[in-house]
């Protein structure tokens, strides 16, 4: 505690200020991709009953993600990756795909039963327990940041609030 408030002493206000708004905008586009998520769901739910078909629906979803990205690719003026990083890329890290479709399918499939808010608060809650484990062991090339007592306490305080949603 004495490190940060000496931190705070060094740092120019000015600075501090900066950091903060810049700290709260990402804090806000945080939220807002999780506001993406949810709707998303609730969407693609919508989109199952309509087409029928919860894999249909995921195939439809995944359409349209793919046609974003190409709008941005353009917008940005994106050019292909050099060969030589393609080839050089850790096998592992080409399954973020593969698991997003496990997500969407899982998610379209799972929330006509538990609703959207438990739906979601159970996804956090998974979300959270594989983010403190991978951070702990600086899986996949992430810093390593180690478990302590406050982040389990955090994540332990979602398991409560997941409980509390839970209809």
């Amino acid at each position: 505690m004495r490190q940060l408030a000496l931190c705070f002493t060094l740092i120019p206000l000015s600075d501090r200020l900066e950091n903060t708004v810049q700290a709260l905008f990402l804090y806000a586009l945080a939220l807002g991709a999780g506001v993406c998520v949810a709707v998303q769901q609730v969407l693609n739910g919508g989109l199952r009953t309509a087409l029928g078909s919860p894999a249909w629906a995921a195939f439809v979803s995944y359409v349209g993600g793919l046609l974003t990205m190409i709008v941005v690719l353009l917008v940005l003026g994106e050019h292909l990756p050099p060969w030589k990083a393609v080839a050089n890329t850790p096998w592992w890290a080409w399954s973020g795909g593969v698991l997003g479709g496990a997500f969407i399918l899982l998610m379209i499939l799972l929330l006509p039963s538990l609703g959207a808010a438990t739906l979601i608060a159970l996804v956090v809650a998974g979300q959270m327990a594989a983010a403190i484990t991978l951070d702990h062991f600086g899986a996949f090339g992430l810093a390593q940041h180690p478990i302590s007592i406050l982040r389990l306490l955090g994540a332990a305080l979602l398991i409560a609030g997941v409980i509390l949603i839970k209809d």
